[in-house]
């Protein structure tokens, strides 16, 4: 007689063991054709699966995060038996959940098309509509091999030859085909309603470039289709905010091969990044930092001191002089540190707090380069905290408020917070790593911060806490971090003298708020789509004269407007204004300035917003006042959420 223990506390008994649809039956029909899986003592398993004692039990549905894995699981399943029912000869390999869908990689003699991929997706609809049941079973190690063997699967045989000789292994049929699998599964194909394949691509059987070359099938799937299309929205909108694109198409910046990963700076996007840097080092200053700037090229021995050549070496660029090897800087810590050690520290010369904006260089593979967001050369909004162990919780409680600050004045109200702690492979004793950890456990906690815990996923020498934006289509941006750092201080020789008179060793925060600079302007880019507020916008005003005579007030506006600070440019091209009108707000400038006889009379401005927004005539006086307030309390006309 099971007991079923229910997530509210509630109880169930059984007279006979149960599966986990029987528990959903019990509770009401409407949930039991919503169950896709249960989790069994935390434990996920497939509705099938039979309970034959107590358990705690949860129903998995489509609002599970769980059970979205689950529907991607069985829809990467579904793909590869249409797959194999279009095409009898291809070999399937593996198909795992990704993060918005899944992929299934297949060996086949030809490449596949786009017809292919149309009649692939109409065949799974055609499974889905058979509502095959989806049965699992379980084999011994040997017997699941000569199974896949039969079957002419050599990938499938390939892997499980690896897999001890006393492992049972699950395999899971529906109709005519069969798959290996942990699963769980959806109950049946017919459970699988929202779903589009995406695109081909090329894959190596086990991403080993030394093995052959498979074919890549992309897909998503969603717990219903309003979700789906809600997806291919934001896709659509990712598409129209590509940072690369829209960089390009507003003269921003550009990439090139003779220098990849490595950032052409153009004037107006130039101008966005001193406006993001200047913010910072404003912020900065206001807070206690000192700014320094440290050399590019540094001896190899220090990077070896400090750890990071062990960490880091082939992501080190580096360079030979006079029989030194040297490393072109990757990070600014290590040289922070050389900054500290230059004279005798007190206990009460602490804390330091040392910025700078340094150019960082580290050996990414080209494979992951990617605009401004993966680059090779970035700077950093970096800075490092020398305090002593009784200031670790008032330094990062003021970090965190500032953050916090700074983000909201980009305009970022979603921030996750998460907590990384000691990874495998690390320096310093775990003593050393506990009050680290405690450290930051205690900061957030004070702060009343909801938070998630990364275990392992902490730096190589202390623990982190990331700070991850979401932007307005719903995507996370890890950006900012702060890092309690008990070991590099000590490795490279920094102490100060205590109260008692005896040396110690100072504690290192290292901490970033944007993180790269490249990075958060290309975030900025597809966050506003290119319509930056007024504030960081490379052009705020155009004046645009409507004939030749309007020309010298038109210059005058721009003057008067370029002393009180405003970044202006004016169009005096004998073309149509209507013309111009478009053509500067597909430049995506805040304000549009439209000089003609009654404004060159009235001393006046006709104000156009680049929405298309008329504000009427204003004299220079109301028009700057408007400028100067909409700067000072960085406001926005527009709105980032997606219409």
């Amino acid at each position: 007689m099971p007991v079923i223990t229910l997530p509210d506390g509630s109880q169930r008994v059984f007279d006979q063991p149960v599966t986990v649809m029987d528990v959903a039956r019990s509770i009401g029909a409407g949930l039991a054709r919503a169950t896709l899986a249960g989790k069994v003592d935390d434990r996920l398993v497939d509705a099938s699966t039979l309970i034959e004692k107590d358990a705690r039990v949860q129903i998995i549905t489509g609002k599970d995060e769980e059970g979205l894995e689950v529907i991607r699981h069985s829809t990467a399943h579904l793909m590869a038996q249409a797959v194999k029912e279009l095409f009898p000869y291809v070999q399937v390999t593996i198909g795992p959940v990704i993060e918005d869908g899944f992929y299934y990689d297949f060996a086949y003699d030809r490449p596949f098309t786009p017809e292919d991929l149309q009649a692939i997706e109409k065949k799974m609809q055609e499974l889905v509509t058979e509502n095959l049941e989806i049965k699992r079973r379980v084999l011994p190690r040997d017997e699941a091999m000569r199974f896949f063997r039969e079957q002419q699967e050599k990938y499938k045989a390939e892997l499980i030859e690896a897999i001890p000789e006393d492992e049972q292994l699950s395999l899971y049929s529906q109709g005519d085909f069969t798959d290996l699998c942990r699963g769980p599964h959806v109950p049946s194909t017919g459970r699988l309603q929202a779903f589009k394949l995406m695109k081909i691509a090329g894959a190596y059987w086990r991403g080993d470039s030394r093995n052959e070359m498979l074919q890549r099938i992309y897909g998503t799937a969603w717990a219903d289709k309003k979700a789906l299309k809600a997806y291919l929205h934001r896709l659509q909108e990712a598409e129209k905010r590509d940072h690369r694109k829209l960089g390009k198409a507003l003269d921003l910046f550009h990439t090139q091969e003779e220098a990849p990963g490595m950032v052409f700076w153009h004037d107006k996007g130039w101008t966005i990044y001193q406006q993001v840097e200047q913010y910072i080092r404003e912020k900065l200053r206001c807070r206690g930092y000192g700014e320094v700037r440290t050399p590019q090229v540094v001896d190899r021995s220090l990077w070896e001191k400090s750890g990071h050549w062990d960490k880091f070496g082939d992501m080190i660029f580096t360079t030979h002089s006079e029989h030194r090897d040297y490393a072109i800087k990757p990070m600014n810590c290590p040289c922070h540190i050389q900054i500290y050690n230059q004279g005798i520290k007190s206990y009460r010369d602490l804390p330091i707090r040392m910025a700078e904006f340094g150019s960082c260089h580290r050996n990414e593979p080209s494979g992951t380069l990617h605009g401004l967001m993966r680059v090779r050369n970035f700077v950093q909004d970096d800075a490092h905290i020398f305090c002593t162990e009784q200031q670790i919780q008032s330094e990062v409680s003021d970090f965190i408020d500032l953050l916090f600050e700074v983000y909201r004045d980009f305009g970022f109200d979603q921030v996750l917070v998460k907590l990384s702690t000691r990874p495998e492979n690390r320096v310093g004793d775990d003593a050393v790593w506990d009050k680290a950890e405690q450290a930051l456990e205690l900061a957030l906690n004070n702060k009343a911060l909801d938070w998630q815990l990364q275990p392992g996923e902490g730096a190589f020498y202390g623990p982190k806490i990331e700070f991850s934006l979401k932007d307005c289509l719903g995507r996370v941006w890890q950006c900012g971090t702060i890092q309690v750092d008990f070991s590099m201080p000590g490795r490279l020789s920094a102490t100060y003298i205590a109260e008692d008179g005896s040396k110690r060793t100072p504690v290192m925060l290292h901490r970033a708020i944007l993180g790269s600079l490249e990075r958060f302007i290309g975030i900025l880019i597809e966050q506003y789509a290119g319509t930056f507020p007024l504030w960081l916008a490379p052009v705020q005003v155009i004046v645009l004269n409507i004939a030749d005579r309007h020309g010298e007030y038109a210059r005058q506006v721009m003057r008067e407007l370029e002393l009180q600070g405003i970044r202006v440019k004016i169009d005096l091209r004998n073309e149509k204004i209507g013309f111009k009108i478009r053509e500067h707000s597909m430049q995506r400038v805040p304000y549009l300035l439209v000089v003609g006889d009654t404004e060159v009379s009235e001393q006046t401005v006709a104000v156009r917003t680049q929405k298309g927004l008329d504000l009427g005539s204003q004299t220079l006086a109301e028009f700057a006042a408007r400028l100067q307030d909409e700067i000072k309390n960085r406001k926005s006309q527009y709105s980032t959420n997606l219409e």
